[in-house]
């Protein structure tokens, strides 16, 4: 698989029937590798090991509804009391990010209702912060570290 821009990690991988999974640490199982997986898994670590949100915050490709229609998002982090802090959409390397995905995730987002937002491809990688009260949002560098959002800020 392609080198994406982040850490490197461990993953665990198996071969059945021609095919090869990844060990997903939050779904507890192997799931099938694609490029998209691929980005997904980088994602699932990189929030945990290198921005502190436990795994247990941390939910996998659960369906949705928007405007009557089943959708799936990617990945959340939830805080303790259950509130959103983060949704991401993880596309493949190869495929552009462009207003189409902000689009996507920002309809996800009009129910769910979170904090930040998270785009990436796995080569590139937008964060938003979002401040429903001024109907406004803005890119940041990065996500706050989990520690940070524990002292409010």
């Amino acid at each position: 698989m392609q080198r994406l821009n982040f850490p490197s990690y461990q993953f665990r991988f198996k071969s059945s029937e021609n095919k090869v999974r990844i060990f997903d640490l939050i779904r507890k199982k192997f799931v099938l590798l694609q490029p998209e997986e691929w980005v997904r898994q980088h994602v699932l670590l990189y929030l945990h090991k290198e921005m502190g949100y436990p795994a247990g915050h941390l939910n996998v490709e659960k369906q949705l509804e928007v405007n009557r229609l089943k959708k799936r998002y990617d990945i959340v982090v939830f805080n303790p009391d259950g509130s959103l802090e983060v949704l991401v959409e993880c596309k493949a390397p190869q495929v552009k990010i462009t207003q189409d995905t902000f689009d996507q995730i920002a309809r996800y987002n009009l129910q769910l209702r979170s904090r930040y937002l998270m785009v990436t491809n796995g080569l590139e990688h937008f964060y938003c912060r979002l401040h429903y009260d001024e109907q406004r949002y803005e890119f940041l560098p990065s996500l706050p570290q989990y520690t940070s959002q524990l002292r409010g800020n």
